[in-house]
């Protein structure tokens, strides 16, 4: 069944992520830019790094990295798992001393048993208890994650092997249903598992559900924020939300197939986005959520209510997201969604006014590709990186009246850091984590390297 019409809004871009409307307010002053000289007349490369620590052991690219989400741990000791073709394992790093210019920082623990790259990790939510791992083999693997700082050690737990390729593993936030995730994969299914040794010590990875209503390689997905419910993206331009523990069932807001409460296709043309989807972010309040596609489109679909009615009744007040008044300016009211595109551009668009452009970046990766966005926690602050081996943070609030006006100092960049060869020859940044505060960010290279940077 397709979702209704009138739930579908359509606006321009792809690659997504959300700033609630509680996260807004808190200033941060503006640093110090600097340029990458080159001289290409005698192929002469000079790299300006920004780095205060590094990590080198992979032999090509790093496809993925993940922080432990316990805050005293993740906010004052940096654990980062990173991902090599070639060496087809993952690495444990740790960086808990004051910072140093150009620190090597050393691994305590090697992920292997893959057979092929490693595209996808995650710690478990809501305290990190288990670190999994996906691969172009099919292969989930399970470590059990024991974290006293400033120590941590890491143990073999379990591996499972159901399709050809894992595309991407998403942790279920919910506390109700803890060390939970959804993998989706190459042969269009969805997977959810939970992982509890203490019920079955023979099968700690315990099977949940499987969905198989994507007709093409499932290539993103996301939880609402209260875990309730699960929204997966396909090559084939569909969106399907899952009921994953039965509570719309329970409320009667689930479709006639008895599995999703949105079930949206190509066959509607309305939502029909020509290459398919490949990124998918949710409103922090579980309004609506935001698909982006290889077209350049994105596509806004509200989502059902699952809480309580007196939510519910507050969730009527708006079409869409559901604004509260922040610190930002007095009275403000703001949720806002940004999005990078392959032209290297980012646009943000605010939600609670009909998703008018508050700023377009144009330029804010040069020609190459945004690979990530993601706002700093409880600020006005998005950080981004592309594949010009750049990784630059934004001050939204800032910045020409006018969104399309170009320049950084119009732009509102904020700061920008360097040390991956980019140009998008094998030295991109594929990835980064930066904590609760946006103090450190901490990047996946394409050109074999992890850089720790200092905000």
């Amino acid at each position: 069944m397709a979702a209704r019409r009138e739930d579908v809004e359509d606006i321009h871009d792809e690659g997504n992520d959300m700033l609630d409307a509680e996260e807004v307010g808190e200033e941060v002053p503006s640093g110090d830019e600097g340029d990458v000289a080159m001289d290409s007349d005698n192929e002469e490369i000079q790299l300006q790094n920004d780095s205060i620590a590094y990590f080198d052991e992979h032999a090509d690219s790093v496809f993925a990295i993940a922080q432990h989400p316990h805050p005293p741990f993740a906010d004052r000791h940096r654990w980062l798992r990173k991902v090599t073709p070639m060496m087809r394992q993952a690495r444990v790093i740790y960086s808990g001393a004051q910072p140093r210019e150009s620190t090597q920082l050393d691994a305590i623990f090697a992920v292997e048993g893959h057979t092929d790259s490693i595209n996808t990790l995650a710690f478990t939510l809501p305290n990190g208890d288990f670190l999994v791992s996906g691969g172009l083999d099919g292969r989930l693997r399970a470590y059990t994650a024991t974290v006293a700082p400033p120590n941590a050690t890491f143990k073999f737990l379990a591996e499972a092997q159901e399709v050809p390729e894992i595309n991407w593993i998403a942790p279920c936030p919910s506390s109700d249903y803890p060390n939970t995730i959804a993998l989706g994969a190459s042969d269009n299914s969805v997977w959810v598992y939970t992982i509890d040794p203490a019920s079955d010590a023979q099968n700690p990875l315990q099977l949940v559900n499987t969905f198989w209503l994507h007709t093409a390689p499932c290539t993103a997905g996301a939880w609402t924020p209260d875990g309730s419910l699960l929204a997966t993206v396909a090559e084939d331009s569909s969106l399907y939300v899952w009921d994953v523990w039965g509570l719309a069932a329970s409320k009667g807001v689930v479709e006639a197939n008895g599995q999703t409460v949105v079930s949206l296709t190509g066959a509607d043309s309305r939502f029909e986005v020509e290459g398919g989807l490949y990124s998918i972010a949710v409103e922090p309040n579980g309004a609506y959520l935001a698909v982006g596609g290889a077209g350049g489109q994105i596509r806004i679909v509200s989502l059902p209510r699952l809480a309580s009615a007196a939510q519910g009744q507050r969730g009527r007040q708006g079409k869409g997201a559901r604004a509260r008044p922040t610190g930002g300016q007095p009275g403000q009211q703001t949720t806002l969604l940004a999005a990078g595109s392959v032209d290297g551009s980012i646009v943000v668009f605010d939600a609670t006014r009909r998703f008018a452009v508050r700023k377009n970046l144009i330029g804010a990766h040069e020609d190459f590709s945004v690979v990530k966005v993601e706002f700093v926690k409880g600020t006005w602050l998005l950080t981004s990186c592309g594949m010009d081996g750049v990784v630059r943070r934004w001050d939204l609030r800032g910045g020409a009246a006018n969104p399309n006006a170009a320049g950084a100092a119009n732009s509102g960049l904020v700061k920008e850091w360097k040390g991956h060869l980019g140009d998008g020859e094998g030295g991109g940044v594929l990835g980064f984590v930066q904590g609760a505060t946006g103090e450190r960010v901490i990047t996946a290279g394409d050109d074999g390297v992890v850089l720790v940077f200092e905000a």
